[in-house]
């Protein structure tokens, strides 16, 4: 194993750390999730998921193969047919902090807050890019460097 591979597995322990407190506080704010799905449409929904670019590297390099083609930043890849996430142990922050629950979102934006500066810290202690994008955007790199491979778009889907 190169320093390289030991440092890239000991930052993704960090950030597997960060995912896991994430939860605890999630879970102590007890948010209801409906399993509609909405938090994969972005664009029906009107959001964006924005995520660094090592928690960027961290889902292109440990989630299964995406199920959907690349579009252009409609909707997550990831999402099956059910609507469910089939990347769920290496998604990043922004799906974890997400939930519908209209009682929640104060408390959401809270914890975003607050695990986003931690996760900024993580990234500048290992002297790394911060390179916060849209999600498409990293996909669209990886792509087009050869790290990851969609689905072909059936006909009339729209893509990027």
């Amino acid at each position: 194993m190169t320093e390289d591979d030991r440092g890239t597995r000991s930052l993704r322990e960090e950030l597997r750390q960060i995912y896991d407190d994430l939860a605890r506080d999630i879970s102590r704010a007890g948010p209801v999730c409906d399993l509609s799905g909405r938090c994969c449409r972005f664009q029906e929904y009107d959001h964006t998921l924005f995520l660094s670019g090592v928690e960027a590297a961290m889902l292109v390099d440990e989630a299964a193969s995406p199920v959907r083609p690349l579009d252009s930043g409609a909707t997550c890849p990831w999402q099956d047919g059910r609507g469910r996430c089939t990347a769920r142990d290496a998604r990043p922050l922004g799906c974890r902090v997400y939930y519908c629950d209209p009682s929640y979102q104060d408390e959401a934006s809270r914890l975003s807050e607050l695990f986003i500066a931690r996760l900024k810290r993580l990234v500048d202690l290992a002297g790394l890019a911060w390179d916060y994008a849209p999600l498409h955007v990293h996909l669209r790199q990886a792509r087009d460097a050869r790290r990851i491979e969609f689905p072909e778009a059936i006909s009339g889907e729209p893509t990027q």
